[in-house]
């Protein structure tokens, strides 16, 4: 019998965390994550279903738009659950998909300043333009991955697993070079 031994995202049995300056930055392997779909002519599900570049939280969730009729339904803590099927039950006319373990999702927190200096450097969006409650998709080292603005001194980064570790390689480096910097 094969002895299966659960890693997270990065390769550890553990969460990656790192500090550099003020800023931390901590794998989030405890996010589970659904896709949903609006189908033709099906009523809407009854949670929050936000706009293009926005993000909300609320009831145990969390949900960013990722383009028309689509969306991505966040669970906290709830990576270790079958989050696809309570979606589906909040949501019985939508499509709806078990993404968790196809993303990675890193933390950061930050002083507001720190982290929109940060994300100048790290992906092409205006940090004036991502305030608390924005989700945005953009280029981050040949990948596409979601910016997401928790709050003010907080941004997620989520993107595809099997990229997970050049997404931590080009944080690591983008903070350490703003660390550097005077």
């Amino acid at each position: 019998m094969t002895d299966l031994t659960p890693v997270c995202a990065l390769g550890a049995p553990a969460p990656r965390s790192r500090r550099i300056g003020v800023l931390s930055l901590t794998e989030d392997a405890g996010l589970g994550l659904a896709s949903l779909a609006l189908r033709r002519d099906a009523p809407p599900p009854d949670i929050p279903l936000p706009g293009p570049g926005e993000w909300v939280a609320g009831a145990g969730l969390a949900v960013f738009w990722t383009g028309p009729g689509q969306w991505m339904v966040e669970y906290p803590g709830g990576a270790d659950r079958d989050v696809a099927a309570d979606l589906a039950a909040r949501a019985p006319a939508c499509s709806v998909t078990e993404q968790t373990d196809g993303f990675v999702s890193v933390d950061l927190h930050a002083p507001a300043p720190a982290l929109d200096r940060l994300l100048e450097k790290l992906v092409n969006l205006d940090p004036r333009r991502c305030g608390p409650g924005t989700a945005n998709r953009t280029g981050f080292h040949h990948l596409a991955v979601f910016v997401i603005r928790r709050a003010g001194d907080h941004l997620a980064i989520i993107g595809p697993r099997s990229a997970a570790d050049t997404i931590w390689h080009g944080l690591i480096r983008a903070a350490e070079q703003q660390a550097l910097a005077p």
